[in-house]
């Protein structure tokens, strides 16, 4: 178990001040301009060491804690309460799927991003039934890192398209449109629709011709009414249900 700040000084393990911290944030929604707190949990110490690299590029993170195997996440998570997990998927002890579900179960706020090297579609899928905000491949430049995890922090990290299509494939069997009787608006269909595609909340505007600002009102309006979280709940519901084109 490794517990440390990004200037390698120890901090207190019983992090009163951390946790009063993330209450706030938790009240009023992630403060952009206080760092984005990360936590890494990788079982290999040259995994935690690249990814430590990457995220200590940009001032805009902060890694408080490091975790070693499934469980310490577990532990680790609720001792300092950060705002975005690293999480890799093959972790001995508890994997990193099972990790998240319990993590999403007691924090549901705390944002998780599956790192891994491979995107193979069943344990990412997986990941994202068991709460999984999105994926990182280990191979990716740093700066598409920092983009993304930005995102993820405010809840506007679309899924790719490459993971969109192959959502798509996974359910062909059951697709279908979304139904007269659903009690989205017809511009909120089409909303939920582009977001079941992986566009942006930019993208969308540019499709639908209206502005970004009025794309995020329509979200929080179909999140409301589904009785949502955020965006990556809504792409997994629309995918579950068939509620997409194609």
């Amino acid at each position: 178990m490794v517990r440390w700040n990004d200037r390698s000084t120890i901090v207190d393990p019983d992090g009163e001040k951390e946790r009063s911290d993330r209450r706030r944030k938790e009240e009023r929604g992630i403060s952009m301009s206080q760092p984005i707190r990360i936590m890494l949990a990788d079982d290999h110490a040259h995994a935690r060491q690249a990814m430590r690299e990457i995220i200590q590029a940009d001032p805009e993170f902060e890694i408080i804690c490091e975790a070693t195997n499934g469980k310490e996440a577990v532990l680790l998570a609720e001792q300092w309460m950060p705002d975005v997990i690293l999480m890799d998927i093959r972790m001995p002890e508890l994997d990193g799927l099972e990790a998240t579900k319990l993590i999403k179960e007691r924090f549901p706020y705390v944002k998780i991003v599956m790192v891994t090297v491979s995107d193979d579609i069943t344990h990412l899928f997986e990941a994202l039934k068991k709460g999984a905000q999105g994926y990182l491949l280990k191979n990716l430049h740093p700066a598409s890192w920092h983009e993304y995890l930005r995102a993820v922090a405010i809840d506007e990290a679309p899924m790719s398209r490459e993971i969109a299509v192959r959502l798509l494939q996974e359910f062909s069997s059951v697709r279908q449109s979304i139904p007269d009787h659903s009690p989205l608006t017809r511009r909120e269909k089409e909303i939920l629709e582009c977001v079941a595609k992986g566009n942006s909340n930019r993208e969308i505007s540019e499709i639908l011709s209206i502005s970004e600002h009025t794309v995020k009102n329509h979200l929080k309006n179909i999140l409301h009414k589904l009785h949502l979280d955020n965006r990556v709940q809504l792409m997994r519901y629309a995918y579950e249900k068939g509620w997409f084109k194609g």
